[in-house]
């Protein structure tokens, strides 16, 4: 969802503020010192894998917060977890990441709906026509249960075979239902959630080869035909033995010329130093050269709980300290300095506490204003993220300079950043409902 703002006094009204002319929020040229932050002034999100059984350890969550803009259940949300037996679902470990995300700001991609993988062995028991009822029941139950909390669901994932046939891979959902499947799964999606963005997921189809292609190919199918499809998902899981292609942009952007979004959805590559700085780096630009290229997901916090973690593939290694990669990606981002100041996370005495308040309401719209509030040191600096539920537009800001990643807003200071310990100051907002009342949710402020 692209967000508009202009920035006006504390004393306008709605009146005024619908009256108004309408500024198209832009891609700052300020650097930023974190992922997510960087990443958002460039227009798009920077985001993890999450898995719920390491948020009680606090430099997987502080390092969490303080460096994404997006999370994706790592586990929690595939069939397994969700619908063990048939008709039963449990959503507590999947619910434990979406609430965390959500209440720190972060938009959260769902993954994943119908995989041949980590299928519960009564699926593969079932007949045709069952397996077409069971597929769209769950689609409509894990869907139904989250939303208008979920930017992107990964609806079918990995569909197609390695190599260079091009053709579909074996599975219970493409052996008993045959090519219709994917069709099918996208149109019980786009029901089920209007709202959510729609993607197909799969790796090794980075570069443009068969695999690639024959997905290309789908999507072009589905977009001449009105199947709702908004994105394809790469996932990027690199290694010495397979490197980033040469045409990774080329192919970016072919699929994008379809008129659908790119994400990069698992990124991990092994390796260290600066050949992974690069390496990282490469695929950070062609991303941002890409204009549907909306954001990058990498596939873990640090290295000690990477699927991948004997090749060291993530940005931060086993104690959370940054490696190049993330100098390199911050970099690309055109952010500058760390996400710390290299003492471990959450160690600084800089802190600041943000608190929402609806200020006016109306049939339409409603004003906002987000409280901050310094901590027992004085600060110099603060930033806090503010996400709104689709599809609410915000029309307007003020007392805050605004960027933009999705419908996730980062809010810094305009001209009252400095503030004495226990100080407080505030910024607000307008916002047009559009049929949704929800409250926006506030994230973690961050001082310096």
């Amino acid at each position: 969802m692209r967000m508009t703002f202009l920035r006006l006094s504390r004393a306008a009204t709605a009146g005024l503020v619908a009256a108004a002319a309408l500024t198209a929020a832009a891609h700052p040229a300020e650097a930023a010192d974190t992922l997510g932050s960087a990443a958002a002034g460039q227009g798009r999100y920077f985001g993890t894998a999450v898995a719920a059984s390491h948020l009680d350890e606090a430099d997987y969550v502080s390092t969490l917060n303080r460096e994404f803009t997006s999370a994706t259940p790592e586990n929690e949300m595939k069939w397994d977890a969700t619908e063990p037996s048939r008709g039963n679902f449990t959503f507590g470990a999947a619910d434990q990441v979406v609430n965390h995300a959500r209440s720190q700001g972060m938009d959260v991609r769902g993954h994943t709906l119908v995989w041949h993988s980590q299928l519960p062995s009564w699926v593969g028991g079932l007949g045709a026509a069952d397996l077409r009822t069971a597929m769209n029941n769950h689609i409509d139950s894990v869907m139904g249960h989250y939303k208008g909390r979920i930017h992107s669901w990964d609806v079918v994932n990995e569909a197609f075979q390695d190599g260079g046939s091009g053709a579909r891979r074996s599975s219970p959902f493409q052996d008993k239902l045959g090519d219709g499947f994917i069709e099918e799964a996208f149109r019980t999606a786009r029901a089920a959630d209007p709202a959510a963005k729609l993607c197909y997921n799969d790796y090794n189809t980075d570069g443009v080869n068969a695999k690639s292609t024959a997905v290309y190919n789908m999507v072009k199918d589905f977009k001449s035909r009105g199947v709702p499809i908004d994105c394809v998902g790469f996932q990027g899981h690199f290694n010495s033995a397979s490197p980033v292609p040469s045409d990774f942009q080329a192919n970016l952007q072919r699929f994008a010329d379809l008129g659908v979004d790119v994400q990069l959805t698992e990124l991990d590559i092994e390796g260290s130093g600066t050949a992974q700085a690069d390496s990282y780096a490469r695929v950070v630009r062609a991303c941002l050269a890409v204009d549907r290229c909306t954001g990058i997901t990498v596939w873990g916090v640090t290295d000690k709980y990477s699927w991948r973690s004997s090749g060291t593939p993530l940005l931060f290694d086993g104690d959370y300290d940054e490696k190049p990669a993330y100098d390199a990606v911050l970099s690309a981002l055109g952010g500058s300095g760390g996400g710390d100041d290299g003492g471990g996370p959450g160690d600084g005495t800089a802190s600041c506490t943000a608190t929402y308040t609806r200020t006016a309401d109306w049939s339409s719209g409603y004003n906002g204003r987000v409280t901050i509030t310094a901590g027992s040191e004085p600060i110099g600096s603060w930033a806090t993220t503010v996400t709104f539920t689709s599809p609410q537009q915000v029309q307007a800001t003020w007392n805050a300079t605004a960027t933009w990643g999705g419908n996730v807003m980062t809010a810094r200071p305009s001209w009252n950043g400095s503030l004495a310990a226990g100080a407080s100051t505030s910024f607000g907002f307008t916002v047009a409902k559009n049929g949704s009342d929800a409250a926006p949710a506030v994230g973690a402020c961050t001082a310096s």
